[in-house]
């Protein structure tokens, strides 16, 4: 608004003198018109019987006139609003009352000359002073804003590069931790203790992903491949058993056998992991989450339920950092991944959810993603 200010106002001002200059030059113009008409009604010669050649011209018309302005002879074809002498523009009209000496001139009283007065010319240099002003104003705001964004630049690559080193060092112990719980047990007896760090270690992996995928997916291209879906959700489901059961919460699979997908590892693993673990989170303890993998008319569907607290806004819940309870944890980053997947893959995701009751999100694979034959 202040640089619309800024450019309107002396554009406003300019235009107006412009076009009181134009006025004036306009005048002189038809000054000059009229004494060319004077003059050759001089050197006419009336005693002679020859018709009086009245002088025309292309961009100007004019008239002899009498007494009480009713036309002698005319070439003007406008109205003219203002009879007295001087210069007048009505209407982008602009003409000029000249008073001629009593019955000197074919018995008129005044000439009149005018013309259509243009200002195109004008309008057009403020088009260009206005397109130069503002290429002017967009150069300079970038080199600005590039200058004042130079420093926030410099601060997101270093929280950029701690952020990848933190992913790398947080990745190490977790690795380790499951490694020796996993040595552990094979060699005693389970320990209670050792399978809540190796389901709170599981939690953390799955955010660590979410981390990794966040940073690399606008740098790596996934490629496709065909995975066998129902093997791999089984693989997931049992990655979580143990993250359900520090909860006694139940999961039950009714997978059909042989579905084939043409897909991402990596991006299917995020939606199957961010969906089962938020079916545990979101689930009350002792509850059921039921995972369901379908072919239903020839479509390939993927349903996760839970008889959880249920989801108050059903659309909101994909803006990334958004989190409905906060006490939950996690950052808010798991179905904000999930949404941005399943758009580029032509996955349609249905939500059913009623508070206090639970929620369902049914995945629909479509080609080429899934294709039945």
């Amino acid at each position: 608004m202040l640089v619309a200010v800024l450019l309107l106002v002396p554009t406003y001002v300019y235009v107006t003198y412009m076009k009181h200059v134009k006025e004036i030059e306009y005048q002189f113009t038809l000054k000059g018109k009229s004494h060319l008409i004077i003059r050759a009604m001089e050197d006419f010669d009336q005693t002679q019987e020859q018709p009086f050649d009245y002088p025309r011209f292309r961009s100007f018309q004019s008239g002899l006139y009498d007494e009480h302005f009713s036309p002698l002879f005319t070439l003007i074809k406008e109205p003219l609003a203002v009879h007295k002498a001087g210069y007048h523009v009505q209407d982008n009209y602009a003409y000029i009352v000249v008073p001629l000496p009593e019955r000197r001139y074919f018995d008129a009283a005044y000439l009149i000359v005018g013309g259509k007065i243009s200002y195109v010319r004008i309008y057009q240099d403020v088009v260009i002073i206005l397109l130069v002003i503002s290429i002017l104003i967009f150069i300079l705001s970038l080199f600005f804003l590039n200058r004042f964004a130079l420093r926030f630049q410099r601060v997101n690559q270093r929280l950029d590069r701690f952020i990848k080193d933190s992913m790398h060092e947080i990745n190490t112990p977790l690795s380790i931790m499951n490694v020796n719980i996993d040595l552990y047990n094979r060699n005693n007896a389970t320990n209670k203790y050792l399978q809540r760090i190796k389901a709170a270690t599981k939690t953390l992996a799955t955010i660590y992903n979410d981390m990794d995928y966040l940073i690399k997916n606008e740098r790596i291209a996934f490629d496709y491949e065909v995975i066998n879906l129902s093997h791999y959700l089984r693989e997931r489901i049992d990655y979580f058993e143990e993250v359900a059961a520090l909860r006694n919460i139940t999961i039950e699979a009714d997978i059909t056998d042989g579905i084939l997908l043409f897909f991402n590892p990596t991006q299917l693993q995020r939606i199957i992991d961010n969906n089962i673990s938020n079916a545990i989170k979101y689930s009350y303890e002792e509850g059921k989450i039921d995972i369901t993998l379908k072919i239903n008319n020839d479509q390939c569907l993927m349903i996760f339920k839970d008889n959880g607290v249920g989801i108050k806004d059903s659309k909101q819940i994909f803006d990334r950092y958004y989190r409905e309870n906060k006490e939950k944890g996690g950052f808010g980053i798991g179905l904000n991944i999930v949404k941005s997947i399943i758009d580029n893959a032509n996955i349609d995701l249905q939500i059913e959810s009623k508070e206090e009751k639970g929620s369902t999100f049914t995945y629909r694979f479509n080609p080429p993603v899934y294709n039945k034959s």
